[in-house]
């Protein structure tokens, strides 16, 4: 039995024949950060090769992915101004709803997920709205988040989004968003719920690309525990119930486990995010000469695959898909 396993992985042919998991370009979103203005193409030191876009440079991205068969993208805004309520999320003439109508007009066939949440548009960089002060702590109301997002998840369904992704972790944001769509007839537009996202360490190069760094605090009261299992479980089920199409686990690395988990306990489609953090340790190991890069980047994809993950929201994909195509 041992000899005849050992012949198996000695034959190249046999071995790929026999491969569980695979990687399809299909399979990955890339994500874009959008700006005000004209000819911006601003890369950010943190993440090397990750660019701060305006709308033109942005179709021009676009149409790069998809000469890569990438036809999926995630978009995150940059406004102009910020205020205490995130008033440029909620605008017809937002950054977000501009570039998906701009997107939309030279690229009707790429499919554009809005992430939908307010760090990056409020003064103080929190995912919601705030309360006032008691007890010394300032916190987010939860119940006028709630109310505000759907306003922001009806812009960007007005503009053209093909899915929407709350990100702000607010309790009851998926049936909110479900009620409220359904209510003005975005009967079919799916929700990709972050319905597993850890107040993590390895968020930190995102923070300078989509410029959302807390002015204050933490966001540990509405994002989970990095050492709490079941809790973890039981959000994306919650979230499941509650009518989302699509689950994510952020971050993925530090996290399999959990992906793993989720996978054994609902037929759901799982989307993995691979943040920033993992993205700039592996681009600075491979400038280093540390790891063979090519190949630890293809060991970490196919993690992601083989822990469950359907769908792999990754900085590298536009790496990927030059490496699949060889």
């Amino acid at each position: 039995m041992f000899n005849r396993l050992r012949r198996l992985r000695i034959n190249s042919h046999l071995r790929n024949m026999i491969q569980e998991n695979h990687l399809q370009i299909e399979n990955f979103v890339y994500p874009l950060f959008i700006k005000f203005g004209e000819n911006i193409r601003k890369e950010i030191l943190s993440m090397p090769d990750v660019f701060q876009l305006s709308i033109d440079e942005a179709i021009r991205e676009c149409g790069e992915l998809l000469n890569l068969d990438i036809k999926s993208i995630i978009i995150f805004g940059i406004p102009e101004t910020k205020d205490s309520v995130g008033s440029d999320s909620v605008c017809d003439s937002g950054i977000v709803a501009r570039a998906v109508r701009e997107i939309k007009k030279v690229y009707p066939e790429i499919f554009i997920i809005t992430d939908l949440c307010f760090c990056e548009y409020t003064d103080h960089g929190h995912c919601g709205i705030l309360t006032h002060e008691h007890n010394n702590i300032i916190t987010v109301d939860n119940d006028l988040t709630l109310e505000l997002s759907i306003q922001q998840a009806l812009v960007q369904a007005r503009a053209g989004s093909d899915m929407i992704a709350p990100s702000g972790m607010m309790d009851g944001i998926v049936e909110t968003l479900r009620n409220g769509l359904d209510k003005n007839g975005f009967y079919n537009l799916p929700i990709m719920s972050y319905s597993t996202k850890f107040a993590s360490g390895y968020y930190g190069p995102f923070r300078d690309v989509a410029e959302s760094t807390p002015t204050f605090g933490d966001r540990k009261s509405y994002q989970m525990n990095p050492a709490n299992r079941r809790e973890a479980i039981s959000e994306s089920l919650i979230d499941a119930q509650q009518g989302a199409d699509i689950l994510m686990v952020k971050p993925a690395l530090a996290y399999l486990d959990i992906v793993r988990d989720i996978r054994e306990r609902t037929t759901q489609p799982i989307a993995v995010y691979n943040v920033s953090g993992e993205y700039s340790m592996l681009k600075m190991a491979g400038k280093l000469g540390l790891i063979d890069y090519e190949r630890v980047l293809l060991e970490t994809m196919i993690s992601f695959k083989r822990a469950g993950a359907d769908i792999i929201i990754s900085y590298h994909a536009k790496e990927i898909a030059k490496i699949l195509k060889k």
